[in-house]
């Protein structure tokens, strides 16, 4: 009787330390990111169009088009403009799920992408790399192919030019402070002009 009880104890602590050392290795696996867009000049004619807004309209059209592209994925998460971009959600961990919130930085580029930078994390009562967990968001979630995740450098990267809308309408992005609520975009309309 004794044996059996030392066989199932060992075999438990094996399973124990088998799962321990696959998350370890899924902490500190290296991490691949995709290529940025390079930017490129757009040769066709359009005409554009200045739009002033608010975080709390912005916040409003984020929520639409989250839940209208179907961008939820099998796990729900938020964006929310405050002071900051703020990405909250849950990454799975074993059969639970562990909720996080990231803070970002953002900044309107040149070109009229808007670059994210990570600012502040927190993930349950965990200290987990903040690579990591924008990994497994980035393989988690359904996000579109214009919003790329870079985890290695902690940043996540909008690419306005690369966003489809209707009447194949641009949006670049002019202005993007938060903090004193000042948001501003160009629309530009592809117009066909006669020669």
């Amino acid at each position: 009787m004794k044996n059996k009880w030392k066989v199932g104890f060992f075999v438990l602590l094996g399973v124990v330390l088998i799962g321990l050392a696959i998350i370890v290795s899924m902490i500190f696996m290296p991490i691949k990111d995709d290529p940025l867009p390079e930017n490129s000049k757009n040769t066709n004619q359009e005409v554009g169009f200045n739009v002033q807004t608010n975080k709390k309209d912005l916040n409003l059209i984020i929520e639409h088009y989250i839940e209208e592209e179907g961008m939820k994925g099998p796990v729900d998460y938020e964006v929310q403009l405050k002071d900051d971009v703020e990405l909250m959600g849950s990454v799975p961990v074993f059969t639970s799920n562990l909720d996080f919130k990231l803070d970002f930085e953002p900044k309107a580029l040149e070109n009229g992408d808007i670059l994210l930078k990570q600012k502040s994390i927190s993930v349950g009562q965990l200290n987990l790399p903040v690579s990591y967990v924008l990994k497994v968001m980035r393989d988690s979630y359904n996000f579109p192919e214009w919003v790329k995740i870079q985890p290695t450098d902690e940043l996540i990267y909008v690419s306005l030019q690369d966003m489809k809308l209707k009447s194949d309408i641009k949006v670049r992005a002019k202005e993007f402070n938060l903090k004193e609520d000042n948001i501003s975009f160009r629309l530009l309309v592809p117009v066909d002009r006669a020669q």
